[in-house]
């Protein structure tokens, strides 16, 4: 029986998706539930397993963009698999070609210098200047380059000089031509703005120097990382600024009362941005546990559409790449999203007199049509409060009852 394999829906709004990777070669024999694909959608990476067990036979190449509901493969269930001795015995038998007459070559003629190639001393000098010969025209007997067209040849501005010169042109994967798509509409469809503060590090250092050995050895190896402080920073900033937690839909706002965070990530395939679901329900750890659970899935190419669905509001950490300061773009339909970077020790003045702390730029990129100037700089002037007075305002004068100690 021959089984055809379909594309099946990753979702509802995809259409399509594009053969990232075959796993499996044309006439291999494939066990049922065996990853045999890696597929692209617009938001994610998926494997595709076999449908049943048999000799596959594959439909589509590698790079194909095939609809949803396509057939991309068959299966013949009722071929039976090979042994291992029986493999050995097909491929030791070897068919011999019958062999051609000799045909023996005419004897040539010494070859004369062909049209436009440089005599040995030209090459030599031609060398040496790194010219390539096809740079030189030369005035010799049907074009060869002599001696003295060589010894004149100089090498004009901009002339390659012996460098490496090859490019490759290569098609982007149907995610990140999904990811700049959804980047160009943020930037010409929105009238998105971005304001800066700092934050001084020290308190948030504090506390998680005295308390992340606990904290890593009481929840099973989740670190206390700066992630979880500025999520639950931008929790409690949204709910003071409810605009900066809503998104538009035509001439409507739509405002959440939760706060679906999404976590930017870098994987294997481009940018993820999973989603922290009810953030502001979750405790420290939760957040920790729950963010690395994502990026785990992201790493390994095995992050989901409804993983990435939805999203109220997004953070973005570009200082674990060395970034001191950046303007964020929005993750459209959000309305606002906050930018990390990397700490850096500073001269800052502290009640009058100058301290060296670590210190941290933040930015808040929003969509100026629904936020106003007073709610992006409130809410991010109140994300520094909390950043710079976490034991008071992120942990309830309570440490070890925010980190389940």
């Amino acid at each position: 029986m021959i089984l055809e394999m379909k594309v099946p829906s990753p979702g509802e709004s995809i259409k399509e998706v594009e053969i990232a990777t075959w796993l499996v070669k044309d006439g291999d024999y494939v066990e049922k539930d065996q990853a045999i694909a890696e597929v692209d959608s617009d938001k994610a990476t998926l494997e595709l397993p076999a449908e049943a067990s048999g000799i596959i036979t594959l439909k589509a190449e590698e790079g194909d963009a095939v609809a949803v509901g396509a057939v991309v493969c068959l299966i013949d269930t009722g071929a039976a698999k090979l042994s291992g001795a029986a493999v050995v015995e097909a491929k030791s038998v070897v068919v011999e070609a019958p062999k051609k007459e000799e045909v023996k070559a005419a004897p040539v003629a010494a070859a004369a210098y062909a049209s436009g190639a440089p005599s040995p001393a030209a090459r030599k000098i031609l060398d040496e200047k790194n010219i390539h010969p096809s740079d030189i025209v030369g005035t010799g007997k049907d074009g060869r380059i002599t001696k003295e067209d060589a010894v004149n040849a100089a090498p004009s501005m901009g002339t390659p000089t012996g460098g490496s010169r090859g490019s490759e042109r290569t098609k982007l994967s149907m995610l990140r031509r999904k990811v700049a798509e959804r980047l160009v509409a943020a930037k010409n469809e929105t009238a998105m703005l971005t304001t800066f503060n700092e934050v001084n590090m020290t308190p948030i250092n504090t506390l998680r120097n005295e308390y992340k050995d606990d904290f890593k050895a009481k929840h099973g190896g989740i670190g206390l990382g700066y992630m979880s402080f500025f999520t639950k920073a931008v929790t409690r900033a949204l709910a003071l600024y409810p605009d900066v937690n809503s998104m538009m839909d035509g001439d409507y706002k739509i405002a959440f009362d939760f706060c679906d965070i999404s976590i930017a990530v870098s994987g294997p395939k481009g940018l993820m941005v999973p989603v922290v679901r009810n953030a502001e329900n979750l405790t420290f750890r939760g957040i920790e546990a729950d963010i690395k659970r994502l990026a785990i899935k992201a790493r390994d190419g095995q992050i989901t559409v409804d993983d990435m669905t939805g999203g109220t509001f997004t953070i973005t950490n570009g200082g674990v790449f060395g970034s001191m300061l950046s303007t964020p773009i929005i993750n459209p339909p959000q309305s606002g999203i906050l930018g990390m970077h990397n700490i850096i020790e500073r001269p800052i003045a502290v009640n009058g007199k100058v301290e060296i702390h670590p210190m941290m730029y933040v930015a808040l990129s929003y969509d100026h049509r629904i936020i106003d100037g007073r709610e992006s700089v409130g809410f991010l002037v109140a994300v520094k409060e909390a950043l710079e007075n976490p034991e008071v305002l992120l942990c309830d004068n309570n440490p070890k009852k925010a980190f389940e100690l």
